[in-house]
């Protein structure tokens, strides 16, 4: 290296903090060593190099791009030493809540410090999403606020980091469930079907949009049902059903008493990210056997986020279609229910007793 570039690496403000090994700025940058052939942290411990033999890089693919592989000695792909998982992820959930546009996964990586791969695998397991579906539902909630605070379509496509009106209103309809101006008019323009039945268990309500069935509600009091629709959807249009839909209730009534015959429906799943990934693991279960809720964390691929999994399964709102009665806790033993535990108890116990093999509820 000429003693130009040598001047100019000691003139580099960065360069003070790698001989001061600073830690605080760990994962702002990297430097690397043609001597060595390797890319280190600020931190490195190791012998300070000649100015006129570094490069300073501000991400690792920089680095590996320059034909450097990382140092042994301070893992310059690992997370920043005393930097515990949380806060890591912590910080790049900031940045993308705050990025105008959704960070590349190699940016985000590169900003706290970590290797694509290991950060990849840190982020989903703290949280139960990749940094994309993250990302994807942060981006659905800026749609949301802006839609419900009467923005224009086009200021709320641009607000969401969108760059055509076609792509935002491709994605936002599938995140919304309806098209944008329905949902900023809660739904006003949004049909709902519905109709009533009775089982064993009690009155069965299912409610229905034009993608498929949105709601399966359980309870003792028909009256008190229909009024949990009109709450899950205040300003859509419920429309009795036909006796063509009774059919369909009675099919769902059918499964619950005989869980046998199985139950095949077109779904209208709304939910988060992170509510959608635990219901599509609760429709693997099959009849007749249960899972926990750590065993539900774990298939998401988020074994630490125990207690969300049980939010999530709280918040179905498809009973038996979205078999949520089959977790339980660890023990086996049987926890809270939506529709009421007496009722998940003998869904259980129904489901365990069919002598004939069953059909699961849903595919996985």
């Amino acid at each position: 290296m000429s003693q130009r570039a040598a001047a100019d690496t000691a003139a580099d403000p960065r360069w003070a903090r790698v001989l001061a090994r600073d830690a605080a700025a760990d994962g702002r940058f990297w430097y690397s060593v043609a001597t060595t052939g390797v890319y280190c942290r600020p931190s490195c411990p190791s012998r300070a190099a000649n100015p006129g033999n570094v490069r300073l890089h501000d991400t690792t693919d920089d680095a590996r791009a320059a034909g450097f592989r990382a140092c042994r000695r301070c893992d310059p792909d690992g997370p920043p030493p005393g930097a515990g998982p949380a806060s890591i992820v912590a910080r790049a959930c900031r940045l993308i809540e705050q990025a105008d546009e959704v960070p590349s996964l190699g940016e985000l990586a590169g900003a706290v410090g970590l290797s694509p791969g290991y950060f990849h695998r840190l982020f989903r397991k703290a949280t139960g999403l990749t940094p994309r579906a993250y990302a994807a539902g942060q981006r659905a909630g800026r749609i949301r606020a802006a839609l419900m605070a009467d923005r224009s379509i086009t200021q709320t496509f641009y607000e969401a980091g969108f760059n055509s009106s076609g792509r935002f209103y491709e994605a936002s309809t599938g995140i919304l469930g309806m098209t944008p101006t329905a949902y900023r008019t809660g739904g006003i323009d949004e049909t709902i079907r519905f109709a009533v039945g009775q089982s064993s268990l009690g009155a069965i309500l299912v409610a229905s949009t034009a993608r498929g069935v949105a709601a399966i509600l359980l309870g003792d009091d028909p009256d008190r049902l229909v009024q949990d629709l009109q709450n899950r959807f205040p300003k859509a249009r419920l429309v009795g059903g036909d006796s063509d839909y009774e059919a369909l209730v009675a099919r769902v009534v059918g499964f619950v008493e005989a869980p046998r015959v199985g139950l095949d429906l077109p779904l209208d799943v709304r939910g988060t990210a992170f509510q959608q990934r635990v219901w599509q693991a609760l429709r693997a279960i099959p009849p007749g056997r249960t899972a926990s809720y750590t065993d539900i964390a774990a298939a998401i691929g988020a074994p630490d986020a125990v207690r969300a999994v049980a939010g999530a399964c709280a918040r179905n709102p498809l009973a038996v279609a979205i078999p949520c009665h089959r977790v339980v806790r660890t023990n086996g033993a049987l926890s809270g229910y939506a529709w009421g535990v007496d009722r998940k108890r003998a869904l259980i116990l129904r489901e365990k007793d069919t002598d004939a093999p069953l059909s699961s509820s849903a595919p996985p």
